[in-house]
């Protein structure tokens, strides 16, 4: 899946005391996403280093974290970029958002999607789960595994 991260330790602790309870059943995961565009209006995108393509700095809230902290948390691991949450753009979730692992563990994400900004005087940087970062315009944009509509990412 392109667009969701690796869980990190304390949230695959989580999801592995889940699936030694229900094994590979269907969770419904609380996820969230970042909204980044550059100056120009170009969406900030992440290729995954395990070659799922490109999607949007994501991933699942850990247990006791707010959707605004696991946001922030997630572009500071995946972009190395200090954000701050201006709005919800928007709450996705259903059948387009299910995954079936190669492990054959179903997830079903409900996403809550940030408008972000980014706080002046950064570098990106990349982490073990993203081979890379780029803007791209909303015209130049590679698919995503997850159906986010062009509207609520570039409106």
């Amino acid at each position: 899946m392109a667009s969701l991260p690796q869980e990190s330790n304390r949230m695959a602790s989580y999801i592995m005391e889940l699936r030694g309870l229900i094994g590979n059943r269907l969770l419904l995961l609380p996820s969230v996403a970042a909204v980044i565009h550059d100056h120009a209006g170009n969406l900030l995108l992440q290729e995954k280093a395990s070659g799922e393509g490109w999607g949007l700095p994501a991933g699942g809230i850990e247990p006791g974290e707010t959707p605004q902290e696991a946001v922030m948390r997630e572009v500071m691991e995946e972009a190395g970029y200090t954000v701050s949450s201006t709005s919800i753009l928007g709450v996705f979730g259903g059948n387009e958002f299910r995954y079936t692992y190669p492990n054959g563990h179903h997830v079903e994400y409900v996403v809550t999607l940030f408008k972000c900004q980014v706080h002046t005087g950064q570098v990106p940087w990349t982490d073990s789960e993203t081979r890379s970062l780029r803007y791209f315009a909303m015209n130049d944009m590679p698919p995503l595994a997850l159906p986010y509509p062009l509207s609520t990412l570039f409106g």
